[in-house]
């Protein structure tokens, strides 16, 4: 568990220009794009599900009292 929680503490700088250089080679530049849409709706429907999840709590309660 330490040794888990000593590597996140090391990155810095150069290793994320690394990351990005990797995913460069990996994807290519035209294949980016697609990827990050994806990402952000993948977010974007996660945030969504948590905000539905904190609601419905509120709505049952309402309906109790």
């Amino acid at each position: 568990m330490m040794l888990s929680l000593t590597f996140l503490g090391m990155i810095g700088g150069p290793q994320i220009i690394l990351i990005i250089a990797v995913v460069l080679l990996l994807f290519g530049g035209r294949k980016i794009p697609e990827l990050m849409k994806g990402l952000g709706s993948g977010i974007k429907e996660f945030k969504n599900a948590t905000k539905e999840e904190e609601e419905k709590p509120k709505v049952e309660e309402e309906g109790k009292g």
